[in-house]
């Protein structure tokens, strides 16, 4: 018994002879086989008038010839045969027999013809059946086999767009955090050339106050402080520019991913939805030895897989950055207001201490010049003292000088003698003693003129620190960026 859908090959059935071409050219093949019907040429034999050649043989009998007479030796042909009675008398080409078994051969090729067509027609009938059947399968397993690739590419599709959008939006929030931290690198040069500035400033102090006080160490530390914040600023910039370079790139991968889909979901989607009666349908001769794939299903889903994966990397770690940045943002704001504070402190009690100073500076000028002013009243009045003391020196002077003329005798060491001797002793004593106290009041005048000018110079000298400090320095201190502005929103 045959199975449907398998014919047997029937015996009788010759093939037919096919061209040694079957395709043409390729040159040649795209423009000629394109909405055109498929043309079969046909065996020779075929396009010759129909004579059943293959199930029809003649019978095969040959008359016998009377023997060869020799009166016709030697006549004319056209003599040889004058009347057609002669010739069938003289030629007999079939018996009774073979004409009727040629009948019984023609009846039974022919009887054979019948049941040979008979079954020719049924196992036709039965192949073109169960070719349509096979080939509506066929197209029916293909058409749900595009279904569910259509629906596959519209998952990744989706998956892709989803991406996109997440990546998009990543990018642009990193773009917005790098400007921030662009905005704050560029706040921090202004406190950073206050600070240097008050660092110059204060080299133009004088004498003592030219000190390496507390101010200018918490100075030195700001200006650390700033370099070192826009040092972290700086490489967090060149990370985030790196980090966008990267997601743009897996946004490109994306979006060309993407578009591949998209052209691949219209085209397997029209190719879903064609059916027999669809227009815009041909032949095209060859199309399937034409194989143009790259990929596997596999691959295919690898790739996709790859690029998201790829981009959800990428999106993690511009995720991470943003928050190091932010972090980062606010632990330089904190760090440079600390210090900002701490300097200020520092200013503050340095001026405090330095107003101190010259106030108690002002009162010692204040004492010394009333002090240099009683020294020279006390001058003036051991030189008027000295002055003084010179007419009781003459008049004792003067009397011993007299009492030495006194004649012989007269010339006593009575007790005037002596009184006048110890009165010149004593006055002499006392101009030697005020000249001495003269010379030290004069010496401690000098002492006290020093010290003035000493103080009077330390003064100018605290006066110029105290301006400095207070109105320079201070002045240049009393703004400062604000947090907001620190860590970039402004």
């Amino acid at each position: 018994m045959e199975l449907v859908g398998s014919p047997l090959t029937a015996t009788y059935a010759h093939p037919r002879s096919t061209p040694t071409k079957f395709l043409p050219a390729i040159s040649t093949m795209a423009s000629s086989y394109k909405n055109r019907f498929p043309y079969y040429p046909l065996p020779q034999s075929f396009s010759l008038p129909w004579m059943p050649s293959t199930y029809y043989k003649t019978a095969a009998i040959n008359p016998t010839l009377a023997p060869f007479s020799k009166s016709s030796q030697g006549l004319a042909p056209s003599k040889m045969l004058p009347f057609v009675s002669n010739r069938t008398t003289l030629f007999t080409r079939y018996t009774p027999d073979d004409w009727y078994r040629s009948n019984l051969t023609n009846y039974k090729e022919s009887e054979t013809s019948w049941h040979n067509a008979e079954r020719l027609r049924v196992d036709t009938s039965r192949m073109i059946q169960d070719k349509y059947q096979q080939t509506k399968k066929t197209q029916v397993e293909n058409t749900k086999n595009l279904g569910e690739r259509v629906n596959d590419i519209g998952f990744w599709k989706s998956e892709l767009c989803r991406e996109l959008d997440e990546m998009i939006g990543e990018t642009n929030a990193l773009t917005d955090m790098k400007k921030r931290l662009e905005r704050a690198l560029a706040e921090t040069e202004a406190p950073l050339q206050v600070a240097q500035e008050c660092l110059l400033h204060r080299e133009k102090r004088m004498g003592i106050d030219l000190v390496h006080d507390d101010v200018e160490k918490q100075l030195f530390t700001e200006v650390d402080v700033i370099r070192s914040c826009q040092e972290r600023m700086q490489r967090y910039l060149d990370k985030a520019k790196a980090q966008l370079a990267s997601n743009r790139a897996a946004q490109h991968e994306l979006e060309r991913d993407l578009v591949n889909k998209q052209a691949a979901y219209r085209i397997d989607d029209k190719c879903h939805h064609l059916r027999n009666t669809s227009d815009g349908i041909s032949y095209y001769r060859g199309v399937e030895r034409v194989d143009a794939t790259i990929s596997v299903p596999e691959s295919w889903a690898k790739f996709t897989d790859d690029n998201i994966l790829r981009s959800q990397s990428e999106r993690a770690a511009s995720a991470k950055l943003r928050d190091n940045i932010e972090n980062l943002l606010v632990v330089t704001a904190n760090e440079m207001w600390r210090q900002f504070n701490g300097v200020n402190v520092a200013f503050t009690n340095r001026i405090a201490e330095t107003a101190d100073a010259k106030s108690k500076i002002q009162t010692h000028l204040a004492k010394t010049l009333q002090e240099i002013f009683q020294i020279e009243m006390n001058i003036e009045a051991i030189r008027k003292a000295i002055r003084d003391k010179g007419p009781p020196l003459k008049v004792a002077q003067t009397r011993l000088d007299e009492r030495t003329r006194r004649p012989n005798v007269e010339l006593c060491r009575d007790i005037a003698q002596l009184r006048l001797v110890n009165e010149v002793h004593e006055i002499d004593e006392t101009i030697q003693s005020l000249q001495q106290r003269l010379r030290d009041a004069e010496h401690m005048l000098q002492m006290l003129v020093h010290a003035k000018s000493v103080l009077e110079h330390d003064l100018a000298v605290k006066a110029n620190s105290l301006f400095i400090d207070q109105e320079k320095c201070m002045g240049m201190r009393k703004t400062f960026p604000s947090t907001a502005r620190l860590v970039g929103y402004v």
